[in-house]
């Protein structure tokens, strides 16, 4: 067949009619992990219902929106042994079988059919027992009209302009596709209704499909694992969602969690970015060791209650808040609405809400305006004001930095001979806090409660608060001075590094401060007329 044959047909074809579907879909079971079978839904003429019937198809109920709530850009995004590929191959098979609706399938690199999912496909229509299908020079045909067509986009894109009529477009290996292919696949699907959907194990946070379709929706995705609007649903799915998840690849899971660095691991199996940062200061083994630690090691949130604020002007910079009491971080939040004003009030609202012994912000920059704002609303307050100003010269400047309890006073440095200024002496601090309670966590040393650090699991952004302290790259100074990158340098970075508004906030937790000392009563003298 000539190929200006076959991509006539392929017009034709696109143009059948998909009404000779049935418009009533299998019973769908829906599955929790750790649960089982949690309710049936089929759907009825559009319309998706509850029903007692007995299901013929399994879906995970983390993809249960992309069957009765689907918007134009469908993002599905894990690790390993998520069983996202096998479960949009069922949810595309029963559309076919009940829909009649045509598939594209794509991958950015294809050289043979073996590279599609057309295997998958027709594994799950054997497996649910779908009736009415055929596969003719590897593609997907079924009986009412519908099926799938797989092609590669990189050496081929002009083969999307042959699929008009086709109701979904399905990417896999989505992290590999290119900026190109992507400006060429989006407006290709021009169907009523049509959606596209990509499944991916994201690679960089600088590829293209990482910069269109995680990185904007980042932090709810770290909060929520699912973000949704009018145009996007995304959805997180890893092992952990998946019921069927296997035995052996457990016993895989639980060995590379032993043995591979951290950060390989959340890319493998929580469908992390791999995005590597040299110099690191706060490895993720460490910080999850801080998790709860408080409960893990039996010590108590007493101290100081301490609120500290990052503000920021408008913009794509987000404003952070951090409160610990003691060595407890009870909460860790950002705001990325509001000017620097507006971004004042809402901390300070916190603060005297928490009932807070102390207030700071970083008053460097447009922070150093903000004093007044402070100052009125605390005035009649208990609450004493610190402004944090890291580009100043280290606290105790002239006093020998301790770190390490064996340190030989005859080789000391002084503060100012190791940090540059407040904010990497700050840094150093919760490294070192850090590094402390993941020894006693995790190698059972004792370590004194006053030196260590705990962040509460009910933190909402735990995730994004990790991948913030966990990509906190050191500097290299040729003084050899303890220094951190600048906001400025990080988003310089390749790739660019997010601004830490939330870990700066916890940073600036850390600022000495002046002790409260409650006024003593005055002492009554008695005279003599009262002996």
């Amino acid at each position: 067949m000539s190929k200006a044959l076959a991509k006539k047909i392929d017009e034709l074809e696109g143009k059948l009619s998909t009404s000779s579907g049935s418009k009533v879909s299998q019973v769908i079971g829906i599955f929790k992990a750790g649960i089982g079978h949690t309710h049936s839904i089929k759907c009825v003429s559009g319309q998706w219902v509850s029903t007692d019937e007995q299901y013929t198809v399994t879906v995970p109920d983390k993809l249960e929106p992309l069957l009765t709530r689907p918007k134009r850009f469908n993002i599905i995004v894990g690790g390993r042994g998520s069983g996202k590929s096998l479960s949009i191959a069922t949810i595309e098979a029963e559309r076919i079988d009940s829909l009649g609706i045509k598939v594209g399938c794509f991958r950015e690199f294809q050289n043979s059919i073996e590279d599609s999912v057309f295997s998958l496909i027709q594994n799950q229509v054997n497996k649910i027992g779908l009736e009415g299908f055929s596969y003719p020079n590897s593609s997907v045909r079924h009986k009412n009209g519908g099926g799938a067509k797989f092609r590669g986009l990189a050496r081929n894109p002009e083969s999307m302009k042959s699929m008009d009529g086709f109701k979904d477009f399905w990417v896999e290996e989505a992290q590999t596709i290119s900026s190109n292919s992507l400006k060429l696949l989006t407006p290709t699907m021009r169907a009523k209704g049509g959606r596209l959907i990509f499944s991916a194990n994201p690679a960089s946070s600088e590829d293209a499909f990482s910069k269109r379709f995680i990185v904007p929706f980042k932090a709810e995705l770290d909060r929520d694992g699912v973000y949704e609007d009018d145009l996007h649903l995304v959805i997180v799915m890893n092992h952990s969602d998946n019921y069927w998840f296997p035995e052996e690849l457990e016993q895989e899971r639980q060995w590379d969690y032993r043995n591979l660095p951290r950060a390989m691991y959340d890319h493998i199996w929580e469908g992390d970015f791999n995005d590597s940062v040299e110099n690191a200061i706060i490895p993720t083994e460490w910080f999850d060791a801080c998790v709860d630690s408080h409960i893990k090691l039996n010590f108590k949130a007493q101290g100081a209650e301490v609120v500290f604020h990052d503000p920021s002007d408008t913009g794509a910079d987000a404003k952070g808040l951090a409160h610990r009491h003691g060595s407890v971080f009870i909460d860790v939040l950002e705001k990325d609405t509001g000017d620097s004003n507006e971004g004042m009030d809402w901390a300070l609202d916190y603060a005297l809400g928490a009932k807070a012994d102390y207030f700071g912000w970083d008053c460097d920059g447009l922070g150093a305006a903000l004093k007044r704002q402070v100052t009125k609303s605390l005035e009649d307050t208990r609450i004493e004001a610190i402004m944090f100003k890291g580009s100043e010269s280290p606290f105790q400047p002239e006093a020998i930095y301790d770190n390490d309890n064996n340190i030989s006073v005859r080789h000391a440095k002084k503060n100012n001979e190791i940090f540059r200024n407040k904010r990497s002496q700050c840094y150093a601090r919760l490294q070192s806090r850090v590094y402390a309670t993941y020894r006693a966590v995790i190698h059972g040393e004792y370590v004194d409660p006053d030196e260590m650090i705990s962040f509460s699991s009910k933190i909402k952004a735990i995730g994004k608060l990790r991948s913030e302290v966990c990509r906190l790259p050191l500097k290299e100074n040729g003084n050899g001075y303890y220094q951190i990158m600048t906001k400025k340098e990080m988003a310089s970075h390749k790739p660019p590094i997010p601004s830490p508004n939330m870990a700066d906030s916890v940073m600036m937790c850390l600022a000495d401060l002046k002790p409260k000392v409650k006024e003593a009563e005055p002492i009554m003298i008695p005279t003599t007329s009262s002996w």
